[in-house]
């Protein structure tokens, strides 16, 4: 199949058989499940590794900066080897070094196991993503919207789970079965269906090193920015020369480059770049709330993480149940209306979030969290087809890897300096609190000393760090909002 057929023509839709679905939502599932899961075994992984905690946490980085770099070779390996059997050959790879994660015997071997594990997983989504949609007419099935919003919630609850039973390993051998079976049903998807491969397709080394550079570069300085703070010579140096390669790379690729590993071409369209500016927007303030949310939870409600992750896990499932609505309200309203509908309910959503204190019971934050969840499959649905619902076969591989790109840049930036700011304005209504308490610092010991009016006072304090940085959610669905009244509606410019 070729990605022209993303285009919104009239003819019949074709689907996808039950196995080939399978065979495209379970590298998605595995490569996001891993993102996320691995964060609640980083304590089991250092006691049988008998390492520092902060020396384990390479085996999550490892992983993510892999993943990034692999991530700018994703369109010229799809143009160049074909979409199947570059997808089959990354869930292979995929598959083979979870078995490796699992068998590694000491700390050294898992990093560079996992390292190896993300460059596999880099292209499992954005190739997914091309077929998928490409089969559908630009349109994402309701199955996938379901697997790409469940997994990341599902990470925590189903790592807590199967480290408590089983140990750390298991949640690498959870991958094997999933791949092994992903690979049987991968040879059977219907004949034609993605890039067929070019061996003339030419391979721009400098525009790969200068995004793979970036893109590493970038997301490592943005995670020891939110750790160490952002001006601070552990995180600037990274980030500041990542994004400077990342602005080189777009001067390279519209200006320079005949053949860029990732071009920009779809995206000099006015449309599409509004599209890709509005979800890469969008996905901060949808993945910012499933961030903070945990840390509201425990520390300040005192729950374990298995139950945050089950209170987290239904608004993924909304979400790719909204996805099924989407197409109606679409037909009723538009596109640009229903991206705007999308959009106030988001904010409103958010709005919610304000509401809610150490006394809410859990039912009340999910019922919230389900509303924006809701209000996300809206707005994903739409972007989506005016991103890459008319690219040409030959832009597809480069579409949708832009599109990933600029998720993880765009949503790591904006996610990590929003968990920076509720860091800091956290600290500051917490150590105002503890001042006209008279106290000098705060410890377990001291906290359970206090009378419960000053606890509450903590409390409170913590807690108004957590509706300001809600605020910031709100201006910027604001913000998203007026944006969106640019989006033109081809159904509406047509009649």
């Amino acid at each position: 199949m070729s990605l022209n057929r993303t285009s919104i023509q009239p003819g019949p839709r074709s689907s996808l058989s039950i196995i080939s679905m399978i065979a495209l939502l379970a590298g998605p599932f595995v490569t996001m499940l891993d993102s996320s899961i691995v964060n609640v075994a980083l304590p089991q992984i250092a006691r049988f590794t008998e390492a520092q905690l902060s020396e384990t946490q390479w085996v999550a980085s490892g992983y993510l900066l892999s993943l990034a770099v692999a991530l700018a070779a994703t369109a010229y390996l799809a143009k160049r080897f074909g979409t199947v059997r570059m997808y089959f050959l990354s869930l292979i790879g995929f598959t083979l070094t979870s078995a490796l994660c699992a068998l590694s015997p000491s700390l050294s071997w898992l990093v560079a196991a996992r390292v190896l594990q993300g460059g596999f997983g880099a292209a499992l989504v954005p190739l997914a993503m091309g077929m998928l949609m490409g089969k559908s007419r630009g349109q994402i099935p309701a199955a996938a919207g379901i697997v790409l919003f469940l997994a990341p919630a599902l990470g925590p609850t189903l790592g807590g789970l199967l480290v408590h039973w089983a140990g750390w390993s298991s949640i690498f051998w959870i991958n094997v079965p999933i791949g092994a079976i992903a690979c049987f049903a991968v040879l059977r998807l219907p004949k034609g269906l993605g890039l067929p491969g070019d061996p003339q397709t030419r391979f721009d080394a400098f525009g790969f090193t200068l995004l793979a550079a970036g893109l590493a570069l970038t997301t490592y300085g943005a995670s020891r920015g939110a750790q160490y703070g952002w001006l601070t010579d552990l995180s600037w140096p990274f980030w500041s020369v990542g994004l400077s390669a990342l602005g080189v790379y777009i001067a390279w690729a519209l200006w320079q480059a005949e053949h860029p590993v990732v071009s920009l071409a779809p995206f000099t369209r006015p449309q599409s770049a509004l599209a890709l500016l509005l979800s890469t927007l969008t996905s901060v303030v949808q993945f910012a709330v499933p961030v903070l949310i945990p840390v509201f939870l425990q520390n300040l409600q005192g729950y374990s993480a298995m139950v945050v992750g089950l209170t987290l896990m239904p608004q993924g499932l909304v979400t790719g149940f909204s996805m099924v609505a989407t197409s109606s309200v679409q037909k009723r309203l538009g596109l640009r209306n229903t991206v705007l509908l999308g959009l106030l309910l988001l904010a409103l959503g958010s709005a919610g979030l304000l509401l809610v204190d150490v006394s809410t019971p859990l039912w009340v934050t999910a019922l919230i969290l389900c509303g924006r969840g809701f209000a996300s499959g809206l707005i994903v649905q739409p972007l989506l087809s005016v991103l890459l619902g008319n690219l040409e076969s030959r832009e597809a591989a480069d579409g949708n890897t832009l599109f990933n790109i600029a998720q993880r840049v765009g949503g790591t930036l904006g996610i990590t300096l929003l968990v920076s700011y509720f860091q800091i304005r956290e600290h500051f209504q917490v150590s105002r609190v503890v001042h006209m308490l008279g106290l000098s610092q705060i410890s377990s010991g001291i906290l359970a000393g206090l009378p419960s009016q000053a606890r509450a006072q903590l409390a409170y304090a913590a807690i108004t760090g957590f509706h300001e940085v809600i605020w910031v959610l709100i201006w910027a669905c604001v913000l998203t909002f007026i944006l969106a009244w640019l989006l033109h509606d081809p159904h509406r410019a047509a009649s």
